[in-house]
């Protein structure tokens, strides 16, 4: 008698360890299958979320065009976006995190000096997208202080710093191989290195990366750089303000 109800004792023990095992197995599935679709949902940076993006707008690659121009107002808006969305970078770079964007080290510097601020006032900034061939250099590579000066003269404004993480948060259908350098004012690093930051997509996903921003760094005359389009006429042959602080003496 002893015997049997031992063993049954031992069975229902067996039995409720099961259900409980069973139960808390569903649970960390049903756990994993919340966080994934959670992340399926918010991210938008990876690869294949890039991919679907291209496919349903039907996102093609256009090469920027070489041909000089005269003015910035010959130079259509690429695109509009909207800063001064955030409360602070924190929560910029936060949202970054949240829809898979990866940030390199140096633009991750960038983003937490206190020399990047965001706008306090929501604002919509219209873009320009342009080679510096096409701000008429004809040299393999130019310098950066160059392409800002030639910039200003035709009527066009370096954009804020925000710029760079918002064009990356507000453009997840950026065709693979496209490298949009910010023209912007440089900011420091830590080390003291200027750092101009980079809007990206090199097959892996979507990234915000930094680069040299010396101004003697040389540039391709291909590359293609990002701009915000100025309200006001054009500038004199002479560059004017922080660019032409900017420029080598």
């Amino acid at each position: 008698m002893f015997t049997f109800g031992s063993r049954a004792r031992r069975a229902a023990r067996i039995d409720h360890s099961r259900r409980v095992c069973s139960y808390v197995l569903a649970s960390i599935f049903s756990a994993v299958c919340v966080i994934a679709f959670a992340s399926a949902a918010s991210a938008q940076c990876a690869a294949r979320d890039v991919l679907q993006n291209q496919l349903k707008l039907k996102t093609r690659s256009a090469p920027a065009s070489q041909q000089p121009i005269k003015a910035g107002r010959d130079v259509a808006t690429w695109k509009t976006i909207t800063i001064g969305t955030f409360a602070d970078s924190l929560a910029l770079r936060n949202e970054l995190d949240s829809k898979g964007c990866h940030v390199g080290g140096q633009a991750a510097e960038i983003l937490a000096r206190p020399t990047f601020i965001v706008s306090s006032r929501k604002t919509h900034v219209e873009l320009v997208d342009l080679s510096p061939a096409q701000l008429g250099f004809t040299s393999d590579t130019v310098t950066l202080a160059s392409v800002y000066a030639r910039a200003q003269q035709l009527g066009l404004e370096l954009a804020v710093a925000e710029v760079g993480p918002q064009l990356r948060l507000q453009y997840f259908d950026q065709p693979i191989g496209e490298f949009l350098i910010i023209g912007m004012e440089p900011i420091k690093t830590w080390s003291g290195e200027p750092i101009v930051l980079n809007v990206a997509n090199g097959g892996a996903g979507l990234i915000l990366i930094g680069q040299d921003g010396r101004a003697e760094a040389d540039i391709s005359v291909t590359s293609r750089f990002i701009f915000a389009r100025s309200s006001r006429p054009a500038a004199g042959a002479e560059p004017t303000g922080s660019i032409a602080a900017f420029l080598p003496q």
